[in-house]
């Protein structure tokens, strides 16, 4: 970007893409390939940096797939009929169409293809499968679980403050995260909290080891509640019942009701920490 910008400031419509992914912080996405992560999150903050250093002369933006990609390095990595589960480049192609036809003034996005692709009309997206008409068997591109990838726009002000009520409990809940919790419970719980640091969280109690965060879940939620930030906030540091909460209307409950129950008799054992 350094040798180019002199001749991209002189383009009618300059763009700078980077294929990297929205960040999730989630520790598990450092994990076993940590060098590779920081790599393309490396490239991820720079599109941060560039697009408002750059803001009003040069457009950088971000693009990933929103599944697996068959390429060279997928079929060493995936093994014999892996190509199945993915799509072809095509589909990366014509989101970086849409992306550099657009004007500068589209910058700072970390772009999902099909994300962009449904918003510019395509409704047929069998015709990029490697398998038509397997697209329920489709592999998802695993640096989105748990990423914010709703719409094409992904940026700093879609994730909640670290400072946050919300962000603080969940670093607490993270860190008392133990292989015992993980086995005596065996569930998924995604939390979708209105008001300030609200957005979608979840506690992961079936994977092993444990994780927590903001975002969707790394796995299906067996159980989603639905409830304001601040009585979430009240929930877990034991200064409003489960039971209250749901009974009162302050909590709404969808999926295993046992496993809400499990939930409840974590957080007394959680609320000393909380």
């Amino acid at each position: 970007s350094k040798t180019c910008l002199p001749h991209l400031r002189k383009s009618r419509n300059p763009h700078i893409l980077n294929l990297s992914p929205p960040m999730n912080l989630n520790p598990m996405w450092f994990k076993n390939h940590c060098a590779y992560t920081i790599s393309k999150y490396g490239m991820s903050m720079c599109v941060l940096g560039m697009a408002e250093e750059f803001r009003g002369e040069v457009a950088v933006n971000a693009l990933w797939p929103k599944t697996a990609i068959h390429t060279a390095a997928m079929d060493m990595l995936g093994g014999s009929g892996i190509e199945k589960q993915c799509r072809k480049t095509d589909i990366l192609a014509d989101a970086a169409y849409c992306i550099l036809t657009k004007p500068k003034s589209f910058t700072g996005n970390f772009v999902i293809d099909e994300v962009l692709l449904r918003e510019e009309g395509v409704k047929d997206f069998d015709v990029y499968a490697i398998a038509p008409g397997a697209s329920h068997a489709l592999k998802e591109e695993k640096k989105l679980s748990g990423s914010q990838h709703g719409g094409a726009k992904v940026n700093a002000e879609s994730a909640p403050a670290t400072s946050s009520p919300v962000a603080e409990t969940f670093r607490v809940i993270q860190g008392a995260m133990s292989e015992e919790y993980v086995r005596s419970t065996q569930g998924v719980y995604q939390f979708e909290l209105s008001g300030d640091g609200g957005g979608t969280w979840y506690i992961d109690l079936k994977t092993k080891g444990g994780s927590a965060g903001f975002g969707q879940p790394p796995v299906t939620a067996d159980v989603v509640m639905n409830m304001s930030s601040a009585d979430f906030v009240k929930m877990f540091t034991g200064k409003l019942k489960p039971t209250l909460a749901f009974m009162s209307g302050k909590l709404k409950i969808k999926g295993n009701m046992a496993l809400a129950i499990k939930l409840e008799k974590m957080l007394t054992q959680l609320n000393s920490k909380l």
